[in-house]
């Protein structure tokens, strides 16, 4: 997919593969520090390379570049709906490089996945913004995205994960 940001520009967006790796981790480490948690990354590119592009692969990534230079990313995997009886997409992350934000490369990533979902028989698009994060709400509202109030994410992870995942299945 070409388009063009402008007439000097040309954005192009693909498939991530394993070699992009170093691409990703540098936008994961950019979103984690855009959202102050630069510290918290825990991910390695080598993680990155097995659950992302081995045999079963965890994820999807596409890679935007603007006259071949790495602009932006958006990384995301297949969920379903149990209320739309249909398959939908989660984007995990979504990153656009500082020098090239305002070029509308988010929103053409986004647009990308969308379309690659629909394809594969999807109806929605998920995404999770974290509550600080004050420039990302107005762009995901203009989109057409809507804040779901009825619903909390929780999540396990770390020491509450492990015991969770040594049970047997019965209740304590």
């Amino acid at each position: 997919m070409n388009t063009t940001a402008s007439e000097a520009q040309t954005v192009t967006i693909r498939p991530a593969t394993s070699d992009d790796a170093p691409l990703l981790m540098r936008a994961i480490i950019g979103l984690a520090a855009h959202v102050g948690e630069a510290d918290g990354v825990a991910c390695t590119e080598d993680d990155l390379r097995r659950f992302g592009f081995g045999e079963n692969p965890a994820f999807e990534a596409v890679i935007a570049a603007v006259d071949g230079t790495f602009a932006g990313m958006c990384l995301f995997f297949p969920v379903f709906s149990t209320w739309y009886g249909r398959p939908g997409v989660f984007v995990q992350d979504l990153f656009v490089d500082r020098q090239f934000r305002s070029l509308g490369i988010g929103e053409r990533l986004l647009r990308h996945v969308a379309g690659l979902c629909r394809d594969k028989g999807g109806v929605y698009m998920r995404l999770a913004v974290d509550d600080d994060n004050a420039r990302a709400h107005p762009f995901y509202t203009r989109l057409g995205f809507a804040w779901t109030s009825d619903q909390r994410s929780y999540i396990a992870s770390g020491q509450t994960f492990a015991a969770l995942s040594e049970t047997t299945g019965e209740p304590k």
